[in-house]
């Protein structure tokens, strides 16, 4: 499970470290649903040997051991950044304002 404070320094930009019961997952928070409601979730993208890998966490997920907030960006104007996937490392960091 994941910690209050944790739980809202999760927002879309977010450069995060999710360690579950099959191993770490190191990427960008591009998007997070429904709040804090039971069905809540957050989706991490990493590029992992030049392909792009998403996994949604659900935010109350017992397979969940550990978050670590890496980075947090100074401003993200929109909710959902979908636009991250068809963007090159060199232009996220750019369109972010941060290092990933």
């Amino acid at each position: 499970m994941i910690d209050e404070k944790t739980l809202e320094k999760i927002k879309p930009g977010t450069t995060i470290s999710v360690q579950d019961k099959y191993g770490t997952f190191k990427g960008i928070v591009i998007a997070r649903k429904h709040g804090k409601e039971t069905g809540a979730t957050f989706t991490v993208r990493a590029t992992l040997s030049e392909v792009g890998v998403e996994k949604i966490y659900p935010i109350n997920s017992p397979n969940i051991i550990k978050v670590k907030i890496l980075s947090t960006p100074k401003k993200i104007r929109r909710a959902k950044l979908y636009f991250l996937r068809d963007l090159s490392q060199k232009k996220i960091r750019r369109k972010i304002g941060k290092t990933i």
